[in-house]
């Protein structure tokens, strides 16, 4: 591949209806011109807008109009990133129609329960050959679809990308160093992604293994809910540290088995955002299962919140995975069980919690 054939409808600058155009040439290093449409004005997707507003012409859609316009009055989004500036030059609208119809390159940061009909809504107005980078981590409930099956599906015709990796939004907002990887099968279209995308001290790299680098960054959501039970349970580091590395074990034995690459659950994509997920007080699934471990109620703990923890429908999805490939995944299981109100999160570490010390009385004698 490398090249993508231009349609008649809108075609870019210099550029003819049914010529062929080399992508990297189109989105080369150089280029700062790009017209880049972002759906999802969450705290990730926000995030990422940011970033590319620096160096393009970025508009980001939210559903709510209150929000698109605090993004585009007061450079700010107060509901998902308080506290943190926008860049001046980032665009916000409602009107789905607006963000995307001379979009050179979309980015879909929406949750996953909503990908599909996001793509489908804005089918009719994009050009049939842009490029589409999904930042969402999970699967489609039903279907257990990766995000760039999706697009495959409602957007044929679109070259279909991955971003993923440990990237904390918060951190790269306040200007701290991170690495993503971009994973797309044809390598010239992730380099042409990489230098469209990368800023600063947001490094980014390419893969072409794009099952496992989705894989990696749905999975280890579940591993994560796990260790925030760990945290919530007073379990002890010790004990996190193992559910991590055989969680990392499990994630690589699915991965590998749907047909994952195992050397990348061993990077940036697996490993690295593993260990972010799991460790960093600012993740969304670690903080969930942390309240579950400390006694509250999955319903009271996701009513509590706007953010979205993938891991929950996740949990699920790896369920059925893993019973359709025949892996065996107890770490994973033992989280499916806590939320589906089989077993309370108490019972999750059960033979690993900490003991209380016998009585003298207690003791043989």
């Amino acid at each position: 591949m490398g090249s993508i054939r231009i349609g008649s409808r809108n075609p870019p600058p210099l550029l003819q209806a049914g010529e062929d155009v080399n992508l990297k040439a189109y989105l080369g290093n150089e280029w700062s011109g790009m017209r880049i449409a972002v759906l999802g004005a969450g705290s990730w997707g926000t995030t990422v807008a940011s970033l590319l507003a620096s160096r393009h012409d970025c508009t980001i859609w939210s559903r709510d109009p209150e929000l698109a316009r605090e993004i585009y009055e007061r450079d700010a989004n107060s509901r998902y990133l308080p506290g943190f500036g926008l860049p001046p030059g980032l665009k916000a609208t409602a009107d789905l129609e607006k963000a995307t119809h001379d979009a050179d390159l979309l980015v879909v940061g929406v949750p996953t329960h909503g990908f599909r009909a996001i793509l489908a809504d804005a089918r009719p107005y994009l050009r049939p050959w842009i490029p589409v980078v999904s930042l969402a981590k999970g699967f489609e409930r039903g279907s257990l679809l990766r995000m760039t099956q999706l697009v495959a599906e409602e957007l044929p015709g679109h070259p279909a990308a991955a971003l993923t990796g440990p990237n904390l939004a918060k951190e790269i907002m306040a200007g701290q160093a991170a690495a993503s990887v971009i994973a797309t099968e044809d390598l010239a279209v992730a380099r042409a992604l990489q230098a469209t995308m990368k800023r600063g001290m947001f490094r980014i790299y390419t893969n072409h293994d794009v099952i496992g680098c989705e894989l990696g960054g749905a999975l280890k959501n579940v591993v994560a809910i796990a260790t925030g039970i760990a945290q919530g349970l007073g379990v002890g580091d010790n004990t996190r540290a193992a559910v991590v590395c055989r969680g990392l074990a499990e994630v690589t034995r699915l991965g590998v088995a749907m047909g994952g690459e195992a050397a990348t659950f061993s990077g940036l994509a697996g490993l690295g955002d593993l260990m972010a997920t799991c460790m960093s007080p600012l993740s969304r699934n670690r903080t969930l299962g942390e309240q579950l471990g400390a006694g509250r109620a999955l319903a009271d703990v996701l009513g509590a919140t706007r953010t979205v923890a993938e891991g929950v429908g996740t949990a699920f999805t790896v369920h059925e995975l893993a019973e359709r490939y025949g892996v065996e995944m107890p770490v994973c299981q033992e989280v499916y069980r806590v939320l589906a109100g089989q077993i309370p999160a108490s019972e999750a570490y059960r033979g690993l919690s900490r003991q209380k010390q016998a009585g003298h009385e207690r003791e043989p004698g």
